[in-house]
């Protein structure tokens, strides 16, 4: 058997020679959790703080800064005088959730960077993992254990059917590879400034769609108004329903044993995303086309009937042919139909729309729901100016 050769295949040009391979047993050691729920847990006050799985889960960034991070207390009654000053978090302390109902999840972890000079306990679901001294540079094992190989093999190591978890001996059972401390200092160097500049893109897109929100409340209630090219006023509102505007065409009922690799493009409830390409629909064999009127193009716009997507809306954004499925509806117009996109997404028609399933059924709308819907509509060349405004704001966003 040809022996393995442990070198990345991109790597700083100043360093050689093999990355060390070690089970993560033999570099680390585990240390006692706790598991309090949420329920003893607060976000005013405490003394001592605790990371619970279902954060590692859904906010924590793979290096765990705790100046900069959002963790609740222990509450001040919860007696916690006789845990060991050796089963607090260190810097340099690695922190995996042992338990999750997606395999995606499952073994998920975070590098403690920064303590902030406060006190830090692992919580409920949790392993807490110390590795040896000099082992791993502060910053490089959060990166390690994100990386596809080491994922793979916790994934593997998971067990369950609808929770999954993994112990820490399945935990420590786990190969690793890992370079030198200066090339390990390198390569964290470089992944942190990566991390920070997707974290700078995310805080600008939130602003952005922060300010979108805003300005469409203001447009859609008339607070604000464009004037025409010649710097006049546009004529009033007109108080309408969307069926007087729009054709809301629902999709085609393709049946299920169809969706396999055919050359027929059908997009189904579940596919459903705010920029959607035609590509990547579901293929079908269907020996009969439907009729065209089931055809979407580029710039059109869909929406979800019902489902876990109810309400949601998407554009497709390239060329193509392709059909829409049952429980999806499209919409034509001979005004400015990118207006009436922007319009579905407004408050208010998502409020119109939330409150027309009832509690106990699947949530469920129709096309006559969305035609009843009543708003006041502008006339079509301020229907463009908006059109223009608003999808300027999402080219920023999708920028």
């Amino acid at each position: 058997m040809e022996k393995q050769i442990n070198k990345p295949q991109l790597r700083f040009p100043e360093f050689k020679g093999e990355w060390d391979k070690k089970k993560l047993g033999e570099v680390a050691e585990t240390k006692v959790t706790n598991s309090f729920s949420r329920e003893n847990l607060n976000y005013e006050n405490g003394e001592v703080k605790n990371i619970h799985y279902g954060d590692i889960h859904t906010k924590f960034q793979t290096l765990f800064d705790l100046e900069k991070e959002n963790v609740p207390f222990i509450n001040p009654e919860i007696t916690i005088q006789r845990i060991s000053e050796d089963f607090y978090c260190k810097v340099g302390d690695l922190v995996f959730a042992d338990a999750s109902e997606d395999l995606n999840d499952v073994g998920k972890s975070v590098e403690i960077i920064n303590l902030n000079n406060e006190k830090l306990l692992s919580g409920l679901h949790t392993i807490l993992v110390r590795p040896k001294e000099n082992t791993f540079k502060n910053g490089f094992a959060g990166y390690l254990f994100k990386s596809d190989s080491v994922r793979l093999q916790i994934q593997k190591e998971s067990q369950g059917s609808k929770v999954l978890s993994i112990s820490s001996g399945r935990l420590f059972g786990v190969n690793i590879f890992f370079p030198t401390l200066p090339e390990q200092t390198k390569i964290a160097n470089f992944l942190t400034a990566v991390d920070e500049k997707i974290q700078a893109l995310k805080k600008r897109k939130a602003l952005l769609e922060q300010y979108k929100k805003g300005v469409m409340q203001k447009i859609f209630s008339q607070e604000l108004r464009f004037k025409d090219n010649d710097g006049k006023e546009f004529v009033e509102w007109e108080m309408k329903k969307l069926e007087e505007v729009l054709i809301i065409q629902g999709g085609f009922a393709f049946k299920s044993e169809l969706f396999k690799n055919g050359n027929t493009k059908v997009f189904r409830i579940g596919d459903i995303e705010h920029n959607i390409s035609i590509q990547n629909f579901t293929g079908v064999f269907s020996s009969e086309l439907p009729n065209s009127k089931y055809l979407v193009k580029k710039n059109d716009f869909l929406m979800a009937l019902s489902g876990a997507t109810f309400g949601k809306v998407g554009k497709i954004i390239d060329d193509g042919t392709g059909y829409i499925n049952q429980r999806v509806a499209t919409f034509r117009t001979n005004e400015c139909l990118e207006f009436y996109y922007q319009l579905v997404q407004t408050e208010n028609f998502k409020s119109y729309i939330n409150s027309i399933p009832t509690a106990s059924a699947q949530p469920n709308i129709s096309n006559d729901d969305i035609g009843n819907y009543p708003s006041q509509i502008p006339t079509i060349p301020e229907q463009t100016h908006i059109a223009n405004f608003l999808s300027a704001i999402d080219d920023k966003i999708n920028h």
